[in-house]
């Protein structure tokens, strides 16, 4: 999608045109503004209007602090930004922590008004119908609010439900909260408008199609199933959603589970009907290891075939300088002069299976002496660790790293005297390179970074889009809802497709082994895709999987006996390495799971504002 700027505030709200007298100046129209009825008389001007409201997106998941620093995903390297206020259990209503556009309460309800004015004056007759663009522009509309109530009803639940503009006068614009299951209704009511408006219309990328309608449908359906919303199951693992006195405003308090089931596993097989999306999904066998970390990487960068597993995506344009296409500089090494903002940490590192679909295990002697050895492909297209090669270092880097590898660890080196000295790894924390900005858990995303070496990160901006909804996840929600109704044979059927693409065997087990494979692949193959935050608690799992202590690996390299190096480098042959797995330092970061973390309060300025809301149990 392109970037579109705001019109001006007159396309949010009408302009007053003051008519009391007849002097010139007072008439005179403002050079800067236009007024509602120009705006909706005219076919660009209301297309203009619709197009900024994508601009509710943001920087899709690219900002420069990322969703997966709330995860078990990664860590965020520069702390008292709001993250740990999350991380830590500390967030409360006059202090939730980091929120960044595409979460916030008021934010999101700025893009539903601006929604609202759209479909109600894309309904009046006095707009011209040319070309059957009010269909478009309403489906467009529609999905876009479908989008921002989801958002507001995956992190606070059922939320007061507003399908039209307040007008300036009204005697109330206090609302109270509809239930969990009227919100999830009328988000559905809404893509299922979408998907009816845009059916067989070519639509530029970036723009709402049927395929991004009835995706987001799934999507939400998905989380409806979930045991989060299911009343019964939320109470028997939550003490203080046990306790809330109005659960219907968070969980589905009547209807069967399983009947939710099947409406998820129907909607996301309608989006796996749909002809033209997904990449290398019709594999009998897996791939070879090499190929399946080239295909992840096409998958992840949406070229080569993989963009076609984009059913909605933000899209960046590097003559634009967006900040989305900056992810390179956001979490690159630090010795490559970036910023390593979000960092993988040892527990996500450790949950990629070996090449032959075992677990990988510290305790193997053979595995934890050569941790990054065979193990899945995507590993390899996901993060940097010791010894990766990357890109060439800027010219004054080159002479200390000729060969182009991430160097997290401390080596022994003989200096000119002859003497063996350490040498700290230019991607540490007490490398030369700003040492300020280096890894904490010695590991650095590869993923969504695009690996031309013409691409300098710490100033080039790269065209990376990011994937909003993407053909995979709906493969996941299919598999995973034939799993909860007991159909293992046909998500296993489905999790292979993944797999051999990915260079990985097929998946055997069935029953609930099959459902933690299902979720260990599902993190895996959507890493920092803004999947682990919400998975985690509607599988309700985050106590022992979010708050786990973060960790990272120290790496050390000894020269064997006999060798002399005087400049380092990744190098088996000459050095012995050791790998110890610590825990980062609590004044870092001491993450802890609480439960009122299923959902995020309500500020506590919305509260005073709307006197009518009822906070989030637990806050």
């Amino acid at each position: 999608m392109k970037q579109y700027k705001l019109l001006v505030a007159s396309l949010i709200a009408a302009t007053v045109v003051v008519t009391s007298c007849n002097d010139d100046f007072v008439n005179t129209q403002p050079l800067n503004e236009l007024s509602e009825n120009a705006v909706w008389t005219d076919a660009a001007l209301a297309e203009a209007f619709v197009s900024e409201i994508y601009a509710g997106f943001g920087n899709g998941g690219f900002d420069e602090q990322m969703l997966a620093s709330l995860t078990d995903e990664t860590i965020f390297t520069h702390p008292g930004r709001g993250i740990t206020t999350i991380t830590e259990g500390r967030s409360n209503p006059a202090d939730i922590g980091w929120v960044n556009g595409t979460i916030s309460w008021q934010q999101m309800y700025l893009r539903i008004r601006s929604c609202n004015l759209a479909l109600k004056n894309l309904a009046s007759p006095k707009f011209t119908n040319t070309g059957n663009i009010v269909e478009r522009l309403t489906g467009e509309t529609k999905f876009m609010r479908a989008y921002f109530y989801h958002q507001l009803a995956r992190y606070y639940g059922g939320v007061p439900l507003v399908d039209r503009p307040y007008d300036l006068g009204e005697a109330d614009y206090m609302a109270t909260r509809n239930t969990w299951a009227e919100t999830v209704a009328f988000i559905v009511k809404d893509l299922d408008d979408a998907a009816a408006l845009l059916k067989g219309k070519s639509m530029a990328a970036g723009r709402a199609n049927e395929a991004a309608a009835l995706a987001l449908k799934a999507r939400m359906l998905t989380y409806d199933a979930s045991d989060l919303h299911d009343a019964t199951k939320m109470k028997a693992k939550s003490t203080v959603l046990s306790s809330f006195t109005k659960p219907e405003l968070v969980a589905n308090v009547t209807g069967s589970q399983a009947d939710r089931w099947q409406k998820a596993k129907a909607a996301a097989k309608a989006v796996l009907d749909l002809s033209g999306y997904g990449n290398l999904l019709n594999l009998t066998a897996p791939v070879s290891a090499q190929q399946g970390t080239t295909n992840y990487m096409n998958n992840s960068l949406s070229r080569n075939g993989g963009q076609n597993e984009l059913l909605m995506a933000r899209y960046f344009i590097n003559a634009k300088q967006e900040n989305g296409g900056r992810q390179g500089l956001f979490n690159g090494p630090n010795g490559y002069n970036n910023w390593a903002g979000n960092t993988p940490i040892q527990v996500m590192v450790d949950d990629y299976e070996m090449m032959d679909g075992t677990k990988f295990d510290w305790k193997n002697p053979a595995q934890a002496s050569d941790p990054y050895a065979n193990r899945d492909p995507r590993f390899y297209a996901s993060i940097l660790t010791e010894g990766s090669p990357w890109k060439v270092r800027s010219n004054a880097n080159l002479p200390r790293d000729p060969a182009s590898q991430i160097q997290t660890g401390r080596y022994e080196i003989v200096n000119a005297s002859g003497a063996k000295v350490t040498h700290f790894g230019l991607d540490t924390r007490q490398s030369p390179i700003e040492d300020w900005n280096g890894s904490y858990t010695g590991y650095y995303i590869r993923k969504f970074t695009d690996p031309n070496p013409a691409i300098v990160d710490q100033n080039t901006w790269q065209e990376v889009p990011w994937p909003i909804l993407r053909y995979t996840e709906m493969v996941f929600n299919y598999a995973e809802a034939c799993i909860e109704l007991g159909q293992d044979e046909e998500a296993r059927t489905w999790l292979n497709k993944i797999r051999f693409r990915a260079g990985m065997p097929a998946i055997t087990e069935s029953g609930d082994a099959l459902r933690q494979r299902f979720r260990n692949e599902k993190r895996i193959e959507m890493y920092l895709e803004e999947q682990r935050f919400h998975d985690a608690r509607r599988w309700m799992i985050a106590p022992t999987t979010l708050g786990r202590k973060a960790n990272g690996i120290s790496i050390v390299g000894t020269l064997k006996p006999g060798k002399t190096v005087s400049l380092y480098k990744y190098d088996k042959e000459n050095y012995n390495y050791a790998y110890t797995v610590f825990e980062i330092d609590p004044g870092k970061e001491n993450r802890s799971w609480a439960d009122k973390l299923y959902y995020l309060p309500i500020d506590r300025n919305e509260m005073n504002r709307n006197t009518k809301l009822l906070q989030n149990p637990g806050y």
